[in-house]
């Protein structure tokens, strides 16, 4: 899933290839999840865009935005494998050499856009998950971040420094008695970080990810604080590249580069172990990420299997989706039924493998 530095790179090339151009022609195909589950359609985006100059572009977590030459604007989220594919330009964070990943319009496209000049500069936002949502916010461009659903969520250690500090952190994770790891991935609690990102962190921060975040001292607090400083900067800088990522991080050896039957370790032998937070896989490694208070579950720190391949990983929807579970309805004999639109939202088999496949080809092959 495209964390706060994968979305930081799209917002880059967004400003780099479309920033204060027109939009001579938009396109947007129908789909009931992806447009209709973040309450509009796509008539009425392609109604919006048509015509209009795109003025800017932003960020806050996972959410970016395109802001036009007049209200509304586009508010987007690329849940667990979305992307904005700008033609004849490498937006992606990985490398590809699929022969459909050149193919244009592009497979699972949601909306595509051509600018007015000559060359035109086309882009296309694709899905093939359909876990993304595209949603239309009417307010002035600079306001975008005080409604739903960027303002229902915490602020970005990258645009919110100011507000990101010491004092806050240690008086968010004080709060909350819940392992570590979970109180970072809320999106309720600071924007952006995600699974990998997590794991970064509290490995250079020497943290175990399960232990309860009040019981953290105030130098582990100030040393966390520090790594989300750092590896949220470094990724962004690096416009989320892993190849440019550093060495010594835990990102470059965390699967074991996709090998099968090899131990995952670190250059300096360091063994990297495999547990679940808040039902998330989390890679560890023991003997820097000591165990100092209580934690979620007492799991010893030995030989772990490792898993054969990573699950991807899955976020919970956005919190203006979310909503009170439901008592599912009956066929009468208590076996519970599962509506259209449930079985619809659920990536199937052939997606599963397809994004098994592309993760296994990129990040682990490089």
């Amino acid at each position: 899933m495209p964390e706060l530095a994968e979305v930081s790179r799209i917002v880059h090339f967004i400003r780099k290839h479309l920033v204060g151009k027109k939009l001579a022609n938009v396109q947007a195909q129908h789909d009931d999840i992806v447009f209709g589950k973040a309450g509009t359609s796509a008539a009425e985006f392609q109604k919006a865009m048509q015509g209009k100059t795109i003025a800017g572009a932003g960020q806050q977590g996972k959410y970016f935005w395109i802001t036009m030459s007049s209200p509304p604007h586009a508010v987007m989220h690329f849940g667990m494998a979305g992307w904005l594919k700008i033609r004849n330009a490498d937006t992606y964070y990985y490398r590809t050499d699929k022969p459909e990943d050149k193919e244009w319009p592009p497979k699972y496209w949601k909306f595509l856009l051509e600018t007015d000049e000559d060359p035109k500069t086309e882009a296309a936002f694709v899905d093939f998950r359909r876990l993304a949502r595209i949603r239309l916010v009417d307010c002035p461009a600079d306001e975008i971040r005080k409604h739903s659903p960027l303002k229902e969520n915490g602020p970005d250690p990258v645009a919110d420094k100011d507000i990101v500090t010491d004092e806050w952190l240690k008086e968010k994770v004080q709060s909350k008695k819940v392992p570590i790891k979970a109180l970072l991935l809320d999106q309720a609690n600071i924007s952006g970080i995600g699974n990998w990102m997590g794991d970064e962190i509290l490995y250079h921060a020497k943290i175990h990810p399960e232990q309860y975040s009040n019981t953290l001292t105030d130098d582990q607090i100030k040393q966390l604080h520090t790594s989300i400083h750092y590896v949220c900067d470094t990724s962004v800088e690096l416009l989320a590249d892993s190849e440019k990522f550093p060495e010594e991080w835990l990102f470059k050896h965390r699967w074991g580069k996709g090998k099968k039957n090899k131990p995952a370790v670190l250059p300096n032998g360091e063994k990297i172990v495999y547990l679940t937070v808040g039902g998330r896989t989390s890679a560890v490694v023991p003997s820097v990420q000591k165990k100092t208070g209580p934690v979620s579950k007492d799991i010893g720190d030995g030989d772990r299997k490792r898993p054969a391949a990573p699950k991807e990983e899955s976020d919970p929807e956005p919190a203006e989706d979310d909503a009170p579970a439901k008592k599912r309805a009956t066929n009468g004999r208590g076996k519970a039924t599962v509506k259209k639109e449930e079985a619809e939202d659920k990536p199937t088999k052939k997606a599963k493998e397809q994004s098994a496949g592309r993760r296994r080809s990129t990040r682990l092959t490089r």
